[in-house]
C-alpha cells in the first residue's frame, strides 16, 4: 500500500465519519473523529483476524513507519494545526487577557508537568510498573498541553464571558510551545543526556525561545500582512499564508527557537491585521477560513485516525492497567492545580475565581498535540505503557469532557447558559 493509497483511504474514512455525525449524531468534530477512528480500527483489526491479507492496519504501521512519521508531525503538521486555530482569535481579547494567558501557559504548564511526573510515577511503583522517573517526566510534558483545535470547536458551541473564553483559548495556544520545550528536554534526558537539566537549563530556555519564538512570529506576520495588501487574487493570498505557517515554523527551529511560539504570533496578526483592500477584505478572510478549515478537518482526521491505529494495535497484555486508567484523575487533579494557582493571582472575586477555576479545569480537553508529540517517542520498553496512559487521558478528555462541558457551563455560569447543539 503506497502513502497516496493510505491517503485516499484516509480520506474516504474522513467522509463517512463526517456524514454520519451530521445525518445522525451531531456531535462535535474533534468527538466523532475520535469515535469514529476508534469505531473503524476496531472493523479493520476484526477484519485483519480473519483476512491475513486484508490486515489494513498491519499495512498502515508499516507504510507510517516508512515515512517517518514522527518527524512530519512535529516538523510540519503541528504548524499549521495551531497556525489554524489562532486565525480564529480575537486579539483584543486575548490582549486584555495576556498576565493569565502568560501565567497559565507557563506557570500552569511547569505545575501540570511536576504534579503529573511524581504522580504517576508513584502508581506505576504502585501497580507494578518499573518506570524510571524521567520517563514519567517525559509523559507529564505530553499531557500538560490542552489542544488548541479542540477547545476553540467546543467553546463555538457554548456561551461565556468574552474575556473567559479569551483566557481560555490564548492558554491552549501558548501552552504548546512551554510543553514542547519541556518535552525536548524531558525526552534528551531520560535518553542520557543529563546536561539538559538542572541550573535554570529548562527555565533559561522558556524565556529565550518562548520571547524569541514570538518575535520571529511577529515579523513574519507582518511582512506577510504587507505582501497580502498589494495581491489582488484570494487564490495567491492562501499560497502566502500556507508558506507563512510552514516557513514561520521552520525559520524557529533553524534558529533554536519555539516553533509553536511563532506559528501562533504570526497566526494572529495575520487574522487581526489588514490583509486586503478594505472592500477585498471580507471575501480574502472567508476565503482563508475556508482553507484553513479544511487543512484543520484533515490533518485532525490524519491524528486521530493514527491514534485509533495505535490505540488497539498496542500489546496490552505487556502491562497492568491500573497505572493507564489512573492516569485519567491524576491528569484532572495535575490540571486543576497547575490552573488554580495562576487564577488565585487574577483580580476576581472568590466566587470568581472558584467557577474560573472550575470551569478550565474541564475544558482542558488534551488532543493533537499530546497525539503528535507521543507518537515521537522511541521504541524502547516503556513506549507502549506511556503511549496506553497518553490515549487513556486524550479519549477521556475529549469525549467525556468534551460532551458534558455545555451541561458544566450551565451549572457554573446558569446567567450564560449553553447554547443548543447544532
Amino acid at each position: 500500500m503506497s502513502t497516496f493509497d493510505m491517503g485516499s483511504l484516509i480520506l474516504v474514512f474522513a467522509a463517512a465519519i463526517g456524514v454520519l455525525n451530521e445525518r445522525f449524531l451531531g456531535l462535535p468534530r474533534v468527538i466523532a473523529l475520535l469515535l469514529g477512528s476508534l469505531a473503524i480500527s476496531l472493523c479493520l483489526i476484526v477484519v485483519g483476524r480473519f483476512f491475513a491479507s486484508f490486515d489494513l492496519v498491519q499495512l498502515s504501521q508499516h507504510r507510517i513507519e516508512g515515512a517517518h512519521l514522527p518527524r512530519i508531525l512535529m516538523d510540519g503538521v503541528l504548524a499549521l494545526l495551531l497556525f489554524a486555530a489562532s486565525l480564529q482569535v480575537e486579539f483584543h481579547e486575548l490582549r486584555s487577557q495576556a498576565i493569565a494567558v502568560l501565567g497559565l501557559a507557563t506557570i500552569g504548564v511547569i505545575l501540570a508537568t511536576a504534579l503529573f511526573t511524581v504522580g504517576i510515577w508513584a502508581v506505576f511503583a504502585v501497580g507494578g510498573e518499573d518506570v524510571p522517573l524521567a520517563w514519567c517526566f517525559v509523559l507529564g510534558a505530553i499531557l500538560a498541553p490542552t489542544d488548541a483545535v479542540a477547545v476553540e470547536g467546543l467553546l463555538k458551541r457554548v456561551a461565556l464571558p468574552q474575556a473567559l473564553k479569551a483566557m481560555i483559548s490564548g492558554e491552549s495556544l501558548f501552552n504548546d510551545g512551554t510543553a514542547v520545550v519541556i518535552f525536548l528536554a524531558a525526552l534528551a534526558a531520560a535518553s542520557g543526556e543529563s546536561h539538559v537539566i538542572g541550573h535554570g537549563r529548562i527555565l533559561f530556555a522558556l524565556v529565550v525561545e518562548g520571547g524569541g519564538g514570538a518575535v520571529v512570529g511577529l515579523a513574519t506576520g507582518l511582512l506577510a500582512c504587507l505582501v497580502l495588501r498589494r495581491i489582488e487574487e484570494d487564490t495567491l493570498a492562501v499560497t502566502v499564508s500556507l508558506a507563512l505557517a510552514l516557513a514561520t515554523y521552520r525559520l524557529a527551529l533553524t534558529l533554536d527557537l519555539s516553533g509553536p511560539i511563532a506559528v501562533v504570533v504570526c497566526g494572529l496578526v495575520l487574522a487581526n491585521r489588514p490583509i486586503a483592500a478594505a472592500g477585498a477584505q471580507p471575501a480574502r478572510r472567508e476565503r482563508l477560513g475556508t482553507f484553513w478549515g479544511l487543512v484543520d478537518e484533515l490533518l485532525n482526521t490524519l491524528l486521530f485516525l493514527l491514534m485509533g491505529f495505535q490505540i488497539l494495535a498496542l500489546d496490552l497484555s505487556s502491562f497492568t492497567l491500573l497505572p493507564v486508567i489512573a492516569a485519567i484523575p491524576l491528569a484532572l487533579l495535575s490540571r486543576l492545580v497547575s490552573v488554580a494557582v495562576p487564577v488565585l493571582f487574577l483580580r476576581l472575586k472568590p466566587r470568581e475565581k472558584l467557577r474560573a477555576t472550575g470551569l478550565m479545569t474541564w475544558v482542558g480537553l488534551r488532543g493533537a498535540v499530546s497525539v503528535a508529540l507521543v507518537l515521537t517517542l522511541p521504541e524502547g520498553p516503556y513506549r507502549d505503557v506511556l503511549s496506553a496512559a497518553c490515549y487513556a487521558v486524550v479519549i477521556f478528555t475529549i469525549v467525556v469532557q468534551g460532551l458534558t462541558t455545555p451541561r458544566i457551563i450551565a451549572a457554573l455560569y446558569p446567567a450564560q447558559p449553553a447554547k443548543a447543539r447544532s
